[in-house]
């Protein structure tokens, strides 16, 4: 069965005259009937009733009409879509992002991109950096917000640009601070306040950068953190603050997050920076990616342009 089939099982339904039919698609009578025999054979059933004087739809030809008029209208559309996938109105893109985000740019993000390309369906989910990068990688993922890796630590078909920096606040369990077991001066927190208390931190193998931010941190004070419960996501990280398991050094952006039994402090000393960025397959990237990109551009001028 094919298009032209169908073409000419549509008009002979709507002529309900072969002979008409046949005028109307600039053909002849016998390879019109020959067309609709081969049809009908091909699907194990009459699509036509005839009679010398007439010709009428069976039963299944009448409910058949109505599919094959709509297959017929999408396959006339297909130039068009392809054309709109060309310009990236339509499409999607498979978008992933670290958990903090979503507390800062990513939903001002996703509202600009959906307001110029309504019709791209634009799939979010949420990842350590280690993961999108793999999926990246693996052609499982399209783009990703992640923390920046080290300089030339990312692969080749990946390109990545700088989006914003963040720096690091310090999550304490509230019942410490009014329990006097953490004392801060001017809403900020000194090293010595911290240095002998369970730190929740990122395992290593999920976040190096964010891990070893910490840890270089009281590297660099002669010191080595106190280790407490290890956990990946930053949501579950600030509840387990709030349980008073520990502290934890988060990005200033989930001081949105209010948690009851949580509060955050700035560093006395200079803060920890993380650089967040977009990262995306250099390699058969959509045009509704690449106006993603163009999105990220736009909303971050400062930061150099993609590439």
């Amino acid at each position: 069965m094919d298009l032209r089939q169908i073409r000419h099982f549509v008009a002979v339904a709507e002529e309900l005259h072969f002979g008409r039919a046949a005028e109307r698609l600039g053909m002849t009578q016998p390879p019109l009937s020959q067309s609709i025999k081969a049809l009908e054979a091909e699907l194990g059933l009459p699509l036509f009733e005839r009679t010398r004087r007439s010709v009428s739809l069976t039963a299944v030809g009448r409910d058949w009409l109505p599919h094959a008029r709509r297959v017929l209208q999408e396959a006339g559309a297909l130039p068009q879509v392809a054309r709109r996938l060309s310009r990236g109105e339509v499409g999607r893109v498979r978008l992933s992002f670290i958990s903090f985000v979503s507390f800062s740019f990513l939903p001002a993000l996703v509202r600009r991109f959906k307001e110029r390309f309504p019709e791209v369906e634009l799939v979010l989910s949420e990842a350590t950096s280690d993961v999108q990068i793999a999926e990246l990688l693996d052609g499982a993922l399209d783009a990703g917000i992640i923390i920046a890796p080290p300089r030339g630590a990312l692969h080749s078909p990946l390109r990545y640009r700088p989006v914003e920096t963040d720096k690091l606040v310090v999550a304490v369990p509230e019942e410490w601070v009014i329990s006097g077991r953490v004392s801060p001066h001017g809403g900020k927190l000194d090293f010595d306040a911290l240095r002998d208390l369970p730190v929740i931190l990122f395992p290593r193998q999920s976040a190096p950068v964010l891990h070893d931010l910490v840890t270089r941190y009281y590297a660099e004070r002669d010191a080595m953190p106190v280790a407490g419960q290890q956990a990946v996501q930053m949501q579950t990280i600030i509840n387990l603050v709030s349980a008073g398991l520990g502290i934890a050094f988060v990005p200033s952006t989930m001081r949105r997050l209010i948690r009851p039994g949580v509060v955050y402090f700035r560093l006395a000393e200079q803060q920890p920076e993380i650089e967040i960025g977009f990262a995306w397959r250099s390699s058969g990237a959509s045009a509704a990616l690449k106006h993603l990109a163009d999105s990220v551009d736009e909303m971050f001028p400062h930061f150099p342009a993609s590439g």
